[in-house]
């Protein structure tokens, strides 16, 4: 039986987080929808961070900066008084339905790691965009996933070593290269198809080019050892 279907068929039957932490092969479709498959192992730090839920805003998966873990524990609602979403029939395919799509995009990276996040970009914009909360907040949520992150700066074109700066100098930085490049400044905008796909095009572009300077380096170098050999 493939993982998706033994998902589908047994978790139901998973009332604590423990218990999906101990079926592996349901803990790999959970945590592959979201994109999260490198935690398989990492047994303890799933538990907790599904456990602890997000309504705490000190439970642990509130406080990282990687938000693909407040999704996944929001998610799955461990911490919810009424029960987890695990005995949801149409909760089930929704993961399942990540899982797939993830599994895709793996396997699209495989041969174009570029594209594979802008897949993954296009598809969770509308939703970022739309997301309750400030416009601070938002850009916090980029800064945050490491896929949009790499989307945007990309796109942007920001400088090496950026990263590194104080949240509220790259805010600042974000909104003003936002303007420079699309026309605007909170990432709400980007709730427009158009705005959506230019910034796609961008980003793919930026890489493209990247990719190119990479590859002529590459062969400078070559030329220059063969000369000397």
């Amino acid at each position: 039986m493939r993982d998706a279907d033994y998902y589908k068929a047994n978790i139901a039957k998973i009332e604590t987080a423990e218990q999906l932490v101990d079926d592996r092969r349901l803990l790999r479709v959970a945590l592959g929808a979201f994109g999260l498959e490198d935690d398989i192992d990492n047994r303890y730090f799933v538990q907790k961070i599904l456990e602890e839920g997000t309504r705490s805003e000190d439970a642990l998966a509130n406080k990282l900066t990687d938000k693909r873990y407040a999704k996944f524990s929001a998610a799955f609602g461990f911490d919810q008084f009424t029960g987890s979403n695990t005995y949801s029939p149409a909760f089930a395919q929704q993961v399942v339905d990540r899982y797939n799509r993830n599994a895709f995009e793996i396997a699209l990276g495989d041969q174009d790691e570029s594209m594979r996040l802008a897949l993954n970009a296009a598809q969770d914009l509308p939703e970022l965009a739309a997301e309750d909360g400030t416009d601070d907040g938002r850009w916090y949520l980029v800064m945050g996933t490491p896929y949009l992150r790499e989307v945007f700066d990309t796109a942007m074109n920001m400088p090496s070593g950026f990263s590194q700066l104080d949240l509220e100098q790259q805010l600042e930085i974000y909104r003003d290269r936002s303007e420079q490049r699309f026309g605007v400044s909170e990432v709400a905008d980007f709730a427009d198809p158009e705005l959506q796909e230019k910034l796609i095009e961008q980003y793919l572009l930026q890489s493209q080019l990247a990719e190119s300077t990479s590859y002529s380096s590459m062969s400078v170098a070559l030329t220059l050892l063969q000369s000397a050999g």
